[in-house]
């Protein structure tokens, strides 16, 4: 190997050695580089990232208070192997990591994961590119007899803990018997509303969402069915209802073209 070659090889293992230890400080420095100085790069690297972390997840983070969240901070920091550079992205990496951590079984609250999906989960529709406009529909369309059209900028959640309510001061040791659904809508000003779903709306809009194809008529029978309802007209006449309830409210845009 050539002295050149040998030189390069050298500065990428310094490089190496900067970045393993910027990342985790119990990891040896590299050589030729002042405590002090590295000391500075450790704490603006861990900052920014905590930064964004706190202002993505701040209720995460008065829950878990001061001492367990740095921890978590650090210890994604130093573990988690993200996919992809872009800071927009690091509240989805963040969630891949507790992810892990959930599946290693680190100790972690049990409403951990849950929890941060659903704060995620406004930034993701506040800065998701869909559009009303990209869905082909009809504002006027009979809701019955066509095939309903679900805003892209509408999204039925389902959750086994009452994530909604988790806070400081405010935390469950087992998950409530029913599950918790809402109902999260960008509205045209940007802004991102969070709403309870009852079971039977949640399915419904579940329901337009996993079969696209079929009529509102086609799904309300169905949802007779699931429900065991056994009047199903009378089911489908209020279901009717809902639908036009959904559509005033800008979660139906209509009917699918």
């Amino acid at each position: 190997m050539s002295r050149g070659a040998d030189t390069c090889e050298d500065g990428f293992a310094a490089q190496r050695a900067l970045t393993a230890h910027i990342r985790d400080p119990q990891s040896p420095p590299p050589d030729g580089i002042e405590a002090r100085r590295l000391r500075i790069y450790q704490d603006l690297f861990f900052n920014n990232v905590e930064g964004v972390l706190a202002g993505n997840f701040p209720v995460m983070r008065r829950t878990l208070g001061d001492e367990v969240w740095t921890a978590l901070a650090r210890g994604f920091v130093r573990e988690h192997p993200s996919r992809t550079p872009l800071f927009t992205e690091l509240a989805r990496e963040f969630m891949r990591y507790l992810d892990a951590r959930s599946e290693r079984g680190d100790g972690d609250p049990p409403w951990l994961v849950e929890l941060a999906h659903y704060e995620w989960v406004e930034l993701a529709l506040q800065i998701s590119e869909a559009r009303i406009d990209d869905v082909p529909h009809e504002s006027a369309g009979d809701l019955l007899d066509g095939r309903p059209a679900l805003s892209p900028l509408a999204w039925p959640l389902a959750y086994v803990w009452p994530v909604h309510r988790i806070g400081p001061g405010c935390t469950f040791d087992a998950p409530p018997p029913m599950p918790t659904l809402l109902l999260v809508q960008r509205a045209a000003d940007g802004s991102v509303t969070f709403s309870e779903l009852s079971p039977l709306a949640y399915r419904l809009l579940a329901r337009i969402e996993e079969f696209p194809r079929l009529e509102g008529r086609a799904q309300l029978r169905a949802l007779a069915g699931e429900a065991g309802v056994g009047d199903a007209d009378v089911f489908v006449a209020n279901g009717a209802a809902m639908l036009d309830q959904f559509r005033r409210d800008g979660v139906l845009l209509g009917t699918l073209r």
